[in-house]
């Protein structure tokens, strides 16, 4: 038979304990409470929202935290470039020097080397390299895999793949985030200054009679470029050419002295890049 009265109480109760346990939410709410700066989400909306990582931050609201709670530099977002940083600046009330803009390059021209087997499985590189017993299925066991991991890794689509299958870096899109770098098993990628005009591009340490069996465009470590140099900023350490950019001027005399084409200078490409970026900030200053 049921039981009215016992039900009403039963009810009551459940509300009385419900009742007591919001309370006791509620003020525990207020009493811990913790007051969130209302700049961290104005500095993340000033952020790209892409969440590259390439400031060194889990993600543009990592970053957008640490900026206004730990003073990190308003100047890393790589995507966003100066605009963010002032952007970021406004919203901090404080001036802010842009850094340099960072652009990515393929240290490899290796396109026509040898192959040392054919592959038919995961078309990436990072599978080919571990399918190959790190050494893959091209011949130089430095070069480009050439699976494009990188440019499908790319979130601007500054990257694509050549006929010989080696990545091109299109710098009107590259931001410098470093997404190329993390995915290439090989280590070819990589990201510097904007101002970084001359690049060995080649990252093989074999001998020289080695590689010149192996590839058309690979350092033999021959030191010619060592000895044209007249500012001491190139040498060869463990067969391959390094430059040392605290010395070099990009006068291109390594690279007149190179006899494979492994040192090429972007010096008139990435000139042309930084004057017209510069044209276009003085427009939108103007249009400001």
């Amino acid at each position: 038979m049921f039981d009215l009265t016992a039900f009403v109480i039963a009810l009551l109760v459940t509300a009385g304990i419900g009742t007591a346990l919001g309370l006791v939410l509620a003020w525990g709410g207020r009493r811990f409470h913790v007051e969130t700066d209302p700049r961290i989400q104005q500095v993340e909306d000033a952020l790209p929202g892409i969440n590259c990582g390439a400031c060194g931050y889990a993600g543009c609201a990592a970053y957008a935290e640490a900026i206004v709670s730990e003073g990190a530099p308003m100047s890393l977002c790589a995507p966003g470039g100066a605009d963010t940083a002032h952007a970021v600046a406004r919203v901090m009330g404080a001036e802010v020097e842009a850094a340099e803009p960072k652009l990515s390059v393929t240290c490899c021209q290796g396109g026509h080397v040898d192959m040392r087997f054919d592959y038919h499985g995961v078309q990436d590189c990072r599978a080919a390299h571990v399918a190959g017993q790190a050494g893959g299925r091209k011949a130089c066991t430095y070069g480009c895999l050439g699976f494009g991991t990188c440019a499908r890794a790319c979130p601007f689509g500054a990257i694509t793949m050549s006929p010989e299958r080696i990545p091109v870096v299109d710098w009107d899109k590259c931001t410098g985030c470093g997404r190329c770098v993390e995915v290439c098993p090989r280590g070819l990628n990589r990201v510097d200054p904007e101002s970084y005009y001359v690049f060995v591009l080649c990252q093989s340490h074999d001998k020289g009679a080695v590689v010149n069996k192996l590839c058309d465009r690979g350092c033999i470590a021959c030191r010619r470029c060592e000895k044209a140099c007249p500012f001491d900023a190139i040498h060869v350490i463990d067969n391959l050419a390094v430059i040392d950019y605290t010395k070099c001027t990009a006068c291109g005399k390594c690279v007149e002295a190179c006899p494979k084409n492994t040192i090429v200078s972007f010096r008139k490409q990435r000139r042309a890049r930084k004057k017209a970026r510069e044209q276009a900030a003085q427009a939108r200053e103007g249009a400001a």
